[in-house]
């Protein structure tokens, strides 16, 4: 045999057992499928919940800062409700506006506004004149100034899976989004 006809031969036959259909890949795919799904819907529910917390934070500096300069607490709480786009707050969510100063050495609520879809209690506290309780942070605030008065805001909102990565695997996000910030 000659070195073309060999080399014809073994084309020939490359090209033969490349036609030939394996299974290999459709098994791949098969075990791939299901970890690249639950990656993407990961992905979508984290990036959605991650959003949310960023809008939340962005609201609880809202709220503060109105209440820190001079807004009437109700009027702030309502305000940062109703401007949440692309949440919808006031409809599913709620907010919490809490001034808290030092009366006779104990962190103490001077005034309370909520406003939202949803009744939930505040971490803070309730109720004016009773005790409230705050990060340390702010406790570090009324240390340098015990005349000063801090505006808590507290932000809820409800957060709904909207890809099967629950079902699929088990994985649970929370169902509900909280976010406090003070001024």
């Amino acid at each position: 045999m000659t070195v073309s006809k060999l080399d014809q031969l073994l084309r020939l036959r490359a090209k033969r057992f490349a036609a030939k259909p394996s299974g290999q890949a459709l098994f791949e795919l098969a075990l791939l499928v299901p970890l690249l799904c639950l990656v993407m819907f990961a992905i979508i529910d984290y990036s959605r919940a991650l959003n949310y917390e960023q809008v939340l934070v962005d609201l609880t500096r809202q709220g503060s800062n109105m209440a820190s300069r001079g807004t009437l607490l109700s009027t702030a709480a309502s305000s940062v409700a109703q401007g949440s786009a692309p949440l919808n707050v006031a409809a599913a969510g709620e907010v919490i506006i809490t001034s808290v100063a030092k009366v006779n050495n104990v962190d103490t609520i001077t005034g309370q506004a909520r406003s939202g879809g949803i009744s939930l209690s505040s971490k803070i506290g309730t109720g004016v004149g009773n005790k409230a309780t705050v990060p340390a942070t702010v406790d570090d605030i009324f240390s340098h100034n015990s005349t000063q008065t801090i505006y808590i805001t507290e932000v809820y909102y409800p957060l709904s899976q909207i890809t099967p990565i629950a079902k699929m695997w088990g994985l649970v996000m929370p169902s509900m989004l909280y976010q406090v910030g003070y001024f």
